[in-house]
């Protein structure tokens, strides 16, 4: 119903132009009607012969540069549409959309707002081409309707237009350039922040995953050992082992990356004493936190001192480190 209304508007104000001269209102409206006759494609010709590769690096190279949805033919939302025709199964496409798509939204509203009907229904046939099922479109689509049918109303009564239409075309311009760039940056910081604690939440998903593996291989390994190492010690070897008397245990060196944390911790350690009452070897059984202290563990028992023993004894001892300690 709207398109008959524009274009019946449209040539309203050309018969009316022929006797009073072209208007900004007469130019105006017949170019809307125009834009109302002509389907209006999501995405460009242009857009759509890219390749995958190139759309994946303009999609997020309008991302970096704040081109969200606009201007048409070079922004963030028709590389991806461009993209998902290529690559429908692709789960990071269908989020970036997905995450588009509100800010979008928003951008239709405000177009409808300033009576910019050409970009409204641009933006319009972005979101259908995103999801023809999103619960804003029906709304959207009724709205722009009405407000394009109460512009033409309007201009129909208003044949007479002065310079001031002219100065208020091109101020009506800046404004909707200004509003967009602002929305785009503020819809590109927010979506920035989005996507980095989104990361933050992964890496720290990853990172206990990676502890928590680390932690069972130790356990596994230890437990794997002990029955290894348990026939090669004597009953007396083993009665004995509580009895070792040391005669020089050196402190190990609190490592320097921990102390600037100002992080404490403790490692328990395996160790074979020999007859002569040093140390023949050593190994971390268990740490916490993983591999900030086992080095210096290591290397201070490899350096205790005992009194000699009648026979080899392995025993195991717990080495805490507590900062200022």
């Amino acid at each position: 119903m709207h398109l008959f209304v524009l274009v019946a508007m449209g040539v309203a104000l050309a018969a009316c132009n022929k006797s009073e001269g072209p208007t900004t209102a007469g130019t105006a409206t017949t170019a809307t009607a125009a834009a109302a006759a002509k389907p209006v494609v999501a995405v460009s010709e242009a857009v759509a012969a890219m390749s995958a590769d190139q759309l994946r690096e303009s999609a997020s190279a309008a991302l970096r540069e704040q081109r969200l949805y606009a201007p048409a033919g070079n922004n963030a939302m028709e590389y991806y549409l461009a993209l998902r025709d290529k690559a429908p199964s692709d789960p990071a496409v269908a989020s970036a959309l997905t995450d588009l798509m509100p800010y979008a939204l928003i951008a239709t509203e405000q177009s409808i707002q300033r009576e910019d009907f050409a970009e409204s229904q641009r933006l319009y046939a972005l979101m259908e081409k995103t999801d023809a099922t999103a619960p804003a479109l029906p709304r959207l689509k009724q709205t722009i309707a009405q407000q394009q049918q109460a512009v033409a109303t309007r201009a129909e009564q208003d044949k007479v237009k002065t310079e001031e239409d002219a100065k208020r075309q091109v101020e009506l311009e800046k404004t909707r350039l200004a509003q967009q760039q602002a929305a785009q940056q503020q819809a590109a910081q927010q979506l920035a922040a989005q996507q980095a604690a989104q990361a933050e939440a992964e890496k720290k998903a990853a990172a206990d995953r990676e502890a928590a593996a680390a932690r069972e291989a130790q356990q596994k390994a230890a437990a794997a050992s002990a029955p290894a190492q348990a026939p090669t010690q004597t009953a007396s070897a083993a009665a004995s082992a509580g009895g070792l008397r040391a005669l020089s245990t050196p402190a190990p060196r609190y490592p320097a990356e921990a102390a600037r944390r100002n992080q404490s911790g403790e490692v328990r350690m395996e160790i074979t004493v020999g007859t002569d009452g040093t140390v023949t070897a050593a190994r971390v059984v268990d740490a916490n936190p993983p591999r900030v202290f086992d080095r210096e563990a290591l290397a201070a028992v490899k350096k205790w001192k005992f009194a000699p023993i009648d026979a080899p004894v392995t025993t195991t001892r717990t080495i805490n480190f507590r900062p200022g300690g």
